[in-house]
């Protein structure tokens, strides 16, 4: 029996939702924190934006690239930790239990 025929996956993802929301904001805070020090590490001046005019390519896209893997890790261990805490109270996980195989 899978989830979809019974009902329970789908109940699981709208009672995970608001957690989601909320583990979302938080982990963005968080990538937003741990780049600015990280930057500050590399770089004295504020990281540079697209939208800069006078800005290297070379440090454009080593910031970009940076930020981009931060705020990733970040999303990505706060969502398996508020999935995991959210399975400790429910007894359910609130998505699939393993990645699926490739063909």
């Amino acid at each position: 029996m899978t989830y979809a025929t019974t009902g329970t996956f789908t109940e699981m993802k709208l009672l995970f939702a608001p957690v989601n929301i909320v583990s979302g904001l938080i982990a963005g805070l968080l990538g937003r924190k741990a780049f600015a020090r990280l930057w500050a590490i590399v770089e004295e001046e504020e990281p540079p934006k697209p939208e800069h005019r006078r800005v290297s390519w070379p440090k454009l896209v080593g910031a970009l690239a940076l930020e981009g893997a931060v705020f990733r890790l970040a999303k990505g261990a706060v969502d398996h930790g508020s999935r995991e805490g959210f399975a400790k109270l429910t007894g359910k996980w609130p998505g699939k239990e393993a990645p699926e195989r490739e063909e």
